[in-house]
Parts: structure tokens; C-alpha cells; sequence
């Protein structure tokens, strides 16, 4: 198969935008499954982006232009037929992030038992409580794995502002039916089923954003003129992230709207929106946040047990510095496997934001290393599918998914370790949950289809 030797071509964002060169690729004997209509290229205008605004339903119609905006950008538009792309020979998903997957979720479940059965024998007098419930979740993760690692992402393109809608009509009924949680009222009920719709909200805004810089990647990144530039790059993808994110702030679900917003603003940088603006922005809202924290009585004392967690030992800060007291136990080795102390009610929530510290207790600074060097690699093969992929939509997609990992792992460890104020992130395969569990194993899947689907050589 013939390989687009342009190095300089290749990239992502902030390089020009890639432009499929159709004599590069081999198309003899090439066979498009029916059924789904296609995806947008690069050279695709507003209007069929959006479809014809004359030809809105006669209720749209008569709202106020913004909604009928909105409107035609959720469920507008018509889809042009694309050029074919030609995937790896292997025609397979990428082996090495498949393998880092397993051994993260194997390791992460086991971990889930070892934290977990003191507590759950306490509190449920049973000591396999969190574990059998764990297993299901993995089961289930496992099977929204397979099938998302069997559409094209051409369908993703195709559901993903019908999902981004649908993500945002269950925003709003959490708030309107949902019921409480840990004091936040987050959690949906259907039945025996429960969820967060905070949690679906993760996947849909990384979706959309890559859809929308699929269409208006150009105009986002159309330096020269500066108003379409702020317009396409900064303001449109703020309301993006700001929709869901005000929905999550009602919530009171503060970790949620953190990575939101980071998971955005990465995007954002990373599809070639002026980094200039985003810096002003970001650092206004950094210090807009950091007033208003000042000025609460509830957020300057949190500040306050942040920074001086030992004067606070039984008044906010119990949970910091047994966490902090259980890494340190750990040593070079570790206690071993089982054998940690501090899960015996004196770490709160020690199979679920706080399971790494367990981890580091039972298994050392050693085991702490390779499971963060196996969430390096992670990154590395994430980014590396990204960069082989040709799509923009597809390559953007795997940036984020990549990127969210990357953010929520790095949170955690930097909440157990005190680096930052106590905010309930959850570690990545390895705190106990079902919602987002799921979603995760369901990103995982995305991101493996992509990998199916890219054509470029390693680099």
C-alpha cells in the first residue's frame, strides 16, 4: 500500500489542517460498507454543516435566532459523500494499547478487593461486597467495549450531536427528578439501574468538539482574520463547554465541572484555536475563581486546611493525612498485597477517590511507579493513534479521550498527595464505580476503533 511520504503534512491542530491526498492512498478493489452515510471533509461549507436555516420545522422557526442556531447545529446539516479510507493492512485494533488496557483493569480490580473488603465487611457485613458489584461493572464495561470498538467512526460522527442533546436533556433531569448522593444530587434512576448523566457528559462534549473542529477546524484557525478566528475558535466552543458545564455546576459536582472545562480548553488548544486568547482567558478565569474562593467563607477554610492540613487533623483534613500517612507506609516495597493497615476506617473512601493510596501502601513507591509508568504508556499510545490517524474528527477524538485520562489521573494523584484541595476525582480502572466505569470502557473502545481505522505509518 502507497504512503503519504509528506512528514510535513502530518499533524494535528495547530500544524495546518491535513488535507487527505486521494493519489496517496490505495483505492483498487476498495468496497464501502451501505447503510451509513458519511462523514464531513475538510472542505465542507456552513451551510450544509448546518442545513438550510429557510428549511427549520415550523416550531423552530418561530424561536428566537440563537435557538434556531442551536437547532440546526445539533440536528441540521446533510452529510457529503467522502473520499474512501484506506485502513492498516492488518485492518486491526492497535495491540499495544488493548494489552495496557487489560493490565491496568486487571490491576485495578484487584486492587478494588484488597482496599475494599474491610470496609465493605464494617458496613455490609460482607466482605466481598464492593468486589462481586465491581466484577459486574467490568463485565458490562467490557461488553460497551466491544461494541463500540465495532462501529466506524464515521457513525460516531454521525450520532454525535443527537448524543451531545440527549447528554444535555439528562442534565436537566437530574436536576428535576434525580436524587441525592454524598449531599449532591447527581444520580438518575431508572428502575434498579442508577447513573450520572455527569459521566455521559465527559464523552459527549469530547464528540462534539471534535465534530465541531471537523467542520470549522479552518475558520477556527484563520489567524488573519481575527474576528472570525475569536469567533469559530474561542466563543462557539466556549458555549459548547459552557452548556454542559453550568448544568454540572447545579449539580454541585465540582471534580466533574474541573474536568470538563480542562478536558476543553485542551481541545481547544490542541485543534489550533489561538493560544494567545486562551491564555488571557484562562488566566482571567483562574483569577476570577481564585477571588470568589477568597471571598466564600466555606472556600478561603478549605484553602486554609489545604495548605495547613496538620493543624486540621480531626476537622477537615482526616482524610488528607491518612491518605498521605498510607503512601508513606508503603516504603520502597510495600506492606505486601492485602496487608494495608490504614484501610481499616482510617482512610475514608479507600476503594474509591483514595484507592491509590492503598495501592502505594500494599505495593511501595515500586508498584506506585509502574502503574503510573503504565498510564504513561497509555498517554504515549493514545497520542500516538491520534497522530496516525488522517481524520480530523477521528484524530481529535482520540486527543481527547487520551487527554481525559490523562487529566483525571493526574488530579487524583495530586488530591491524595495534597498538591491540590480535596475535589473527589476518581483514578482512572481503578476506583470502585459502575456509571463511570462503563463510559470509560466505552471511550476505550472508541479510541480502539479509531486505531482500527488509521493508515499513516508509525513515526
Amino acid at each position: 500500500m502507497q504512503e503519504n511520504n509528506n512528514q510535513n503534512s502530518v499533524g494535528f491542530g495547530r500544524a495546518s489542517a491535513i488535507k487527505e491526498d486521494s493519489s496517496s492512498l490505495h483505492k483498487e478493489n476498495i468496497t464501502r460498507k451501505k447503510g451509513l452515510k458519511s462523514v464531513f471533509d475538510e472542505e465542507v461549507s456552513v451551510s450544509e454543516a448546518l442545513g438550510d436555516k429557510n428549511r427549520l420545522p415550523r416550531v423552530i422557526s418561530r424561536l428566537p435566532k440563537p435557538f434556531q442556531l442551536l437547532y440546526r447545529m445539533l440536528f441540521g446539516g446533510i452529510y457529503k459523500k467522502p473520499e474512501v479510507l484506506v485502513p492498516r493492512q492488518s485492518a486491526g485494533i492497535d495491540r499495544v494499547m488493548l494489552v495496557i488496557i487489560c493490565l491496568l483493569i486487571c490491576i485495578g480490580s484487584v486492587m478494588v478487593f484488597s482496599a475494599s473488603y474491610a470496609f465493605a465487611e464494617s458496613r455490609y457485613h460482607d466482605s466481598l461486597h464492593f468486589v462481586k458489584k465491581q466484577i459486574l461493572f467490568v463485565f458490562l464495561g467490557f461488553m460497551a467495549l466491544l461494541v463500540t470498538s465495532r462501529f466506524t467512526p464515521e457513525f460516531y460522527k454521525v450520532i454525535t450531536r443527537g448524543a451531545y442533546a440527549v447528554s444535555l436533556l439528562l442534565l436537566v433531569l437530574v436536576l428535576i427528578m434525580g436524587f441525592a448522593g454524598n449531599g449532591a444530587q447527581r444520580w438518575i434512576s431508572l428502575g434498579p439501574i442508577s447513573f450520572q448523566p455527569s459521566e455521559i457528559s465527559k464523552l459527549t462534549l469530547i464528540l462534539i468538539l471534535a465534530w465541531y473542529y471537523s467542520v470549522f477546524g479552518d475558520r477556527a484557525r484563520n489567524y488573519k482574520n481575527k474576528k472570525q478566528a475569536f469567533f469559530y475558535g474561542i466563543l462557539y466552543p466556549f458555549v459548547l463547554i459552557g452548556v454542559p458545564a453550568v448544568l454540572v455546576m447545579l449539580e454541585k459536582h465540582l471534580s466533574c465541572l474541573i474536568i470538563l472545562g480542562l478536558i476543553g480548553l485542551t481541545l481547544m488548544f490542541l485543534s489550533g484555536s489561538n493560544g494567545k486568547w486562551l491564555g488571557w482567558i484562562c488566566g482571567g478565569g483562574i483569577g476570577a475563581v481564585g477571588a470568589l474562593a477568597l471571598a466564600l467563607e466555606y472556600t478561603r477554610r478549605r484553602i486554609v486546611i489545604w495548605l495547613n492540613p496538620e493543624k486540621y487533623p480531626l476537622d477537615g483534613a482526616w482524610q488528607t493525612l491518612e491518605g498521605m500517612m498510607a503512601i508513606g507506609s508503603g516504603g520502597l516495597l510495600g506492606l505486601g498485597l492485602g496487608n494495608s493497615r490504614m484501610k481499616y476506617s482510617y482512610v475514608s473512601e479507600p476503594a474509591n477517590d483514595f484507592i491509590f493510596t492503598i495501592t502505594c501502601e500494599e505495593l511501595g513507591f515500586v508498584g506506585a511507579f509502574i502503574i503510573i509508568a503504565l498510564f504513561a504508556i497509555f498517554v504515549w499510545r493514545g497520542y500516538v493513534i491520534a497522530l496516525k490517524n488522517n481524520d480530523t474528527f477521528s484524530r481529535i477524538t482520540a486527543l481527547g479521550i487520551t487527554s481525559h485520562i490523562a487529566i483525571q489521573v493526574l488530579l487524583n494523584i495530586a488530591v491524595v498527595t495534597n498538591t491540590i484541595p480535596n475535589t473527589g476525582i476518581a483514578l482512572p480502572f481503578f476506583s470502585y464505580g459502575g456509571t463511570s466505569l462503563i463510559i470509560l470502557f466505552a471511550e476505550m473502545g472508541i479510541l480502539l476503533s479509531i486505531s482500527r481505522y488509521s493508515h499513516l505509518k508509525y513515526r
